[in-house]
């Protein structure tokens, strides 16, 4: 396994302002030298929160990520750019570069302007059983004791990891995002989104691979609270295209949903 350079007890350490160590709590179930998406996914998210200049009237309502390559366990620096800057919208663009190598994974974020007050509330109320209702369920065969799925804590309100279909599973970070650093909702949110494969999955883990190289996440409301729910159902062609739906929820009730192409093969 690859030398982990940090043993916080986090996903990422920040070393500078621009950089960060990743621990063993971001290693992914495809590769025991490449992460799991979710934690750079919220890396990401978080930079574009907290960017000097992010306006605070303004929240995520889209964000795009693209993975160019596996993300490795090695040092990653952040950068951020606003690509399109107005009154009420505005695109930001962030990416994540490996200590010597190239970019692995850039998300592009579209924020909107909010206006507290300016419509009825809406309340819609839960539509999955909340967490407490949940069964914990066993993870994939992964030859590895530690790592996004020790990291994560997990309650199946239906469906599980080993069985094939559609599932919706509340999801608990066990440690924060960066070292020492009180985590966001949207980060809760980035981080278990990108879950919605394994969730749903419709094929054997260890004789396929199911990998998204994008995922995209729309959020109509603020999340609220530590738990997220990914209610997923997955589709693929014979082609080895796949695609994953998700609707996503905190414990008050909806929030958005979440978008993941697949690429579908057999395990060499």
């Amino acid at each position: 396994m690859p030398e982990i350079t940090s043993c916080a007890e986090a996903f990422f350490e920040q070393v500078a302002d621009d950089r960060y160590v990743p621990t063993e709590n971001t290693r992914g179930p495809w590769s025991a030298d490449s992460q799991h998406a979710g934690p750079p996914a919220a890396l990401l998210g978080r930079a574009v929160r907290v960017r000097p200049g992010a306006r605070e009237d303004m929240r995520l309502a889209r964000i795009t990520f693209e993975i160019t390559s596996p993300v490795p366990l090695k040092p990653l620096t952040v950068t951020t750019q606003v690509l399109r800057e107005g009154r009420s919208v505005e695109l930001v663009e962030a990416s994540l570069t490996p200590e010597g190598g190239k970019e692995v994974m850039r998300a592009r974020a579209l924020r909107i302007r909010t206006e507290p007050g300016s419509v009825p509330q809406e309340t819609p109320g839960p539509e999955v059983p909340g967490p407490a209702s949940g069964q914990p369920e066993p993870f994939f065969p992964v030859p590895w004791d530690v790592g996004y799925h020790t990291a994560m804590e997990s309650r199946f309100a239906h469906g599980s990891f080993l069985g094939n279909g559609p599932a919706a599973c509340w999801l608990r970070m066990r440690v924060p995002l960066v070292d020492g650093e009180k985590t966001a909702p949207l980060d809760r949110v980035l981080v278990a989104a990108d879950s919605g494969n394994g969730v749903s999955n419709v094929l054997d883990f260890s004789q396929h691979l199911f990998v998204n190289p994008d995922l995209t996440v729309h959020l109509h409301r603020h999340p609220a609270g530590e738990w997220v729910c990914v209610d997923a159902r997955t589709s693929i062609d014979a082609a080895g295209v796949g695609m994953t739906e998700s609707a996503l929820h905190d414990e008050q009730g909806p929030i958005g949903r979440g978008v993941q192409s697949l690429f579908v093969a057999s395990r060499p």
